[in-house]
């Protein structure tokens, strides 16, 4: 046999046997990837909790556990009909910061649609967007509100009614029946990017899903 036509027998001998053998392995590689892939998505998933964790502190408000974040912070004023008040960073091109505000009032404070209605009604009409979802925290039944627009801002002593109209602003409100204990009511108010960025830091607060939300009419 001719020495070309003897490496021609022999490449194609070589490919008979080994093709095989090279897909399995090939095959066993695309799954170890699949597999380490997997791997570490769930890995990077445990570490963004673990963060978040590390990022938020637990403060007691009454009978109520909030989880906010640390960047919130805490002001020392003492206002009528306020648990506490927070401070909320500003967010990207916002230059005013946000307030976060905890209340409580005897008897649920007038129930939840004339509060959903209050606070709609502290946005102009024009151009206002509203969404109301209602949804259970463990056995805690609450109601969120999202409004963006015109905000009437309160201006001056809380008994005067004095407002200023400011627009580009949003709300996220929250009412929340904490189980044989008392309703106490969320609220975060500021620039529309600044509330916007904290919309799942709300939630998380007080251990709210948007995934077991539904839409609330009143």
């Amino acid at each position: 046999m001719k020495f070309s036509h003897w490496i021609h027998f022999c490449l194609a001998a070589l490919i008979t046997v080994c093709g095989p053998s090279m897909i399995a392995v090939t095959r066993g590689d695309d799954a170890k990837s699949a597999s380490k892939a997997a791997e570490e998505k769930s890995a990077d998933a445990e570490t963004r909790e673990v963060k978040k964790a590390a990022e938020t502190v637990v403060v007691r408000i009454g009978d109520l556990n909030l989880k906010l974040p640390k960047t919130w912070k805490q002001s020392d004023a003492t206002l009528p009909m306020r648990l506490a008040t927070f401070e909320v960073p500003a967010g990207n091109g916002d230059t005013e910061k946000g307030e976060f505000v905890v209340s409580s009032f005897p008897g649920g404070g007038g129930g939840v649609d004339a509060n959903i209605g209050r606070w709609i009604g502290q946005f102009s009409a024009e151009g206002r967007e509203a969404v109301v979802r209602q949804g259970k925290a463990d056995r805690n039944e609450y109601f969120i509100v999202n409004i963006s627009g015109t905000y009437l801002k309160p201006t001056g002593p809380p008994i005067l009614r004095k407002t200023k109209e400011t627009p580009g602003q949003r709300m996220v409100g929250v009412i929340l029946n904490l189980e044989d204990k008392a309703v106490y009511f969320l609220k975060l108010t500021g620039p529309d990017a600044t509330v916007a960025a904290q919309l799942d830091a709300v939630r998380a607060s007080f251990g709210g899903n948007p995934d077991d939300e539904k839409e609330y009419e009143f």
